[in-house]
């Protein structure tokens, strides 16, 4: 038998620089996908690469699909996708899963769950850590909150992408869990960042330092995956965007302030990323927050040898 025929068919939508390679291990795992993009031109190209069906806009995938992925920059954009007469929604069948895995607002996440729940239809946040070069391998860390049902449906379809899948609790609890993580990454990557800037300016090779700091208490994702690769190489091109992880700090804050938590340091560190994204612009990789830390010590970070 055609192992197809065993498989849900999965309507994906979003297929940006995490959401293409996504598609492509869920093709490659042997699920019928049907895809869908707001640029018509990609959809149509990676259909005819993973022998996908491009569908014309998000009524006719709801159709076509026994279980539906969202791979969006934002909440807002979800909401849009599920509206209007040829949204999501006015397609959805009756017993749908609906994986969120964009890195979406908790309480907006919570309300198109309860929405979607009225038409028998659950909805399981799923957001993913990890970055473009482990979407292609499939070795995404998951993050999922929602319920027993939804989690047994879905789980073959998230194991497809990622090696590491967590349970993190009820429905929008996998979002919030997703922007605490941006958190610690973004403090991590600014407070590094500071070292190398001050141990260069001390004498010290920034190479070196990462190769240090990599052996030592000081390591963190960063310092192993980023500092040289995409600050010190000057290539700053990671691709997870500055402006993304501005919105999910936003995330964390509000998550913080819901449940009343004082948080200077996350606040800090959120006001020192929207100072990048507003001195350097719009449109740039988030190691380009390395280039407003230079601005700022008046300095660059280059490695001895270059």
């Amino acid at each position: 038998m055609d192992r197809n025929m065993t498989k849900p068919t999965v309507g994906f939508i979003g297929l940006g620089a995490m959401g293409d390679p996504m598609a492509r291990r869920l093709a490659g795992a042997g699920f019928p996908i049907v895809l869908l993009d707001a640029d018509m031109g990609k959809t149509d190209r990676i259909a005819a690469a993973t022998g996908g069906t491009a569908a014309a806009h998000g009524r006719a995938l709801a159709e076509a699909s026994d279980l539906i992925v969202t791979m969006l920059p934002s909440s807002a954009i979800v909401r849009a996708v599920l509206d209007g007469d040829t949204g999501v929604i006015a397609g959805l069948k009756p017993g749908t899963v609906f994986l969120e895995m964009s890195s979406g607002v908790p309480d907006a996440t919570r309300r198109i769950a309860e929405e979607l729940a009225s038409k028998d239809v659950t909805l399981m946040d799923c957001p993913v850590s990890g970055g473009v070069s482990r979407a292609v391998t499939g070795e995404l860390a998951i993050m999922v909150g929602g319920d027993d049902v939804g989690f047994a449906v879905g789980e073959p379809v998230l194991a497809a992408m990622g090696t590491t899948i967590t349970r993190t609790g009820p429905v929008g609890s996998g979002h919030a869990m997703k922007a605490l993580n941006n958190l610690v990454s973004a403090g991590g990557f600014l407070i590094g960042i500071e070292a190398l800037l001050i141990g260069s300016r001390f004498g010290l090779d920034p190479a070196l330092m990462t190769d240090i700091l990599n052996v030592s208490t000081g390591m963190n994702n960063s310092t192993q995956k980023k500092f040289k690769q995409f600050v010190l190489s000057r290539e700053f091109n990671a691709g997870f965007g500055l402006d993304l992880m501005v919105k999910d700090l936003g995330i964390a804050i509000s998550v913080a302030e819901s449940t009343g938590t004082t948080a200077p340091f996350a606040n800090l560190c959120r006001e020192m990323w929207q100072g990048a994204q507003k001195t350097l612009g719009p449109g740039l990789d988030h190691t380009d927050v390395a280039r407003f830390s230079e601005l700022l010590a008046g300095s660059e970070l280059h490695s001895a040898d270059k």
